[in-house]
């Protein structure tokens, strides 16, 4: 299990460093130009705090595998964790309207890939938690 959690690691630094893009690619100063100033700014801090903690929780698993699975408190962690993800994955279906993805190419690509990605974190982690220490 302590390869899967140092996959997710960088896998989940990995998605801290694309949110960088986001601003770009989702033409956030045309799009957001009509919002008020708070609700701007609050996509921008938003968006940072979100990319911050994934690659915190990223640096956790990475470097502190064998605790996420060997003491009480890193199953309990795992098991918030893998709450997290599972949440993520049901609003990527009932939360996210599916014309964003349907009929497109890319973007049901898009929808499938994380799908299966937040998938695979709430499995892993839940499979810690419910796992017993060794």
């Amino acid at each position: 299990m302590e390869i899967h959690i140092k996959a997710i690691g960088i896998l989940l630094i990995s998605l801290a460093v694309i949110h960088a893009a986001f601003p770009r690619y989702f033409k956030w100063r045309e799009e957001l130009s009509t919002l008020s100033l708070i609700n701007r700014q609050m996509m921008w801090v938003h968006t940072f705090f979100i990319a911050f903690t994934l690659l915190l929780t990223g640096v956790l698993c990475l470097l502190f595998s064998t605790d996420l699975q060997q003491s009480k408190l890193g199953r309990f962690v795992c098991f918030g964790l893998g709450l997290f993800w599972g949440i993520r994955l049901l609003f990527q279906f009932f939360v996210y309207s599916p014309s964003l993805w349907k009929g497109k190419r890319f973007e049901t690509t898009i929808h499938v890939l994380f799908s299966l990605l937040w998938l695979y974190f709430g499995v892993v982690f839940f499979s810690v938690f419910l796992t017993d220490a060794v």
